[in-house]
């Protein structure tokens, strides 16, 4: 089960990096047409929600890889939960219900990092 976890974490590491990196550095103007939520949400908060992905998917990777307080990669991937909690409300509010199968999908992932974590970490 330990290869389980490797195996969700990598992939939502590698997901976030990238999704957070965008957010952290691109303009709202270049952010609008991959993520239409950005003209209603202060860029400040675009950006902190871009750097709590990355911090989440380096806590993912980087606590068990050291083996330094590992128990960090169970709280970013609960972290991560969140944010995607957070993304289902903003595009229910939005009325984009039909766009919420990524945040389902990242959350189910999220939770399953967690778990692992918990049990084999």
């Amino acid at each position: 089960m330990d290869v389980s976890y490797w195996i969700v974490a990598a992939l939502l590491a590698v997901f976030y990096l990238y999704a957070g990196g965008k957010k952290v550095l691109q303009s709202q103007e270049q952010l609008q047409p991959m993520m239409g939520w950005v003209d209603r949400v202060p860029m400040p908060l675009v950006r902190l929600i871009g750097t709590l992905e990355v911090l989440g998917a380096a806590g993912m990777i980087l606590p068990p890889l050291t083996d330094i307080a590992p128990w960090l990669a169970t709280a970013a991937a609960i972290g991560l939960v969140l944010i995607q909690v957070g993304g289902i409300v903003v595009h229910v509010s939005r009325d984009e219900a039909r766009q919420i199968g990524l945040n389902i999908a990242l959350l189910v992932a999220a939770a399953a990092a967690a778990w692992l974590g918990t049990t084999w970490l």
